[in-house]
């Protein structure tokens, strides 16, 4: 583990950062451990934050909040520089990567949205019943599990 250098007054103990951006201290272990947050050590072994990582932690819970896996959040980061703060370009270059999925899953949102307040306005809530969808069971013949979203 990487050891204290420098001035340690720009450096952020756990529980101010847990303060500062609202999160668990659990948490931010376990992003630690996930490899989406890296700190340094005291000669107490005490983590300590660069102040970078208040904004890490933000991208993280947002990037969590729409669905984003834990693993596509550590490979952006991954790409961010280590010796500098984020700028506003680094992250607009990460949020377009994702675009295209988070539209993909808006859309898959809307049409399930949709579906099934269609559904369960027809009343028969049985999928070998509904004429909406899967008018006598047709799809069941394909096997298990949500055949109109697995396409």
């Amino acid at each position: 583990m990487p050891q204290l250098g420098g001035d340690t007054r720009t450096l952020l103990t756990v529980g101010v950062l847990a303060e500062r951006s609202g999160v668990a201290v659990s948490a931010l272990h376990f992003y630690e451990r996930k490899g989406l947050l890296s700190s340094e050590r005291t000669d107490g072994n005490q983590r300590r934050y660069r102040r970078d990582a208040l904004r890490r932690v933000a991208f993280i819970r947002v990037s969590q909040r729409v669905g984003i896996p834990l693993a596509d959040i550590r490979t952006a980061l991954d790409s961010l520089p280590e010796s500098r703060t984020p700028t506003k370009a680094d992250w607009a270059r990460l949020s377009r990567i994702w675009k295209s999925e988070l539209d993909a899953r808006i859309a898959d949102l809307q049409h399930l949205r949709n579906d099934l307040t269609e559904c369960i306005g027809c009343g028969c809530l049985s999928l070998n019943r509904c004429t909406l969808q899967n008018l006598g069971d047709r799809l069941g013949a394909s096997g298990a599990g949500p055949r109109l979203w697995e396409g």
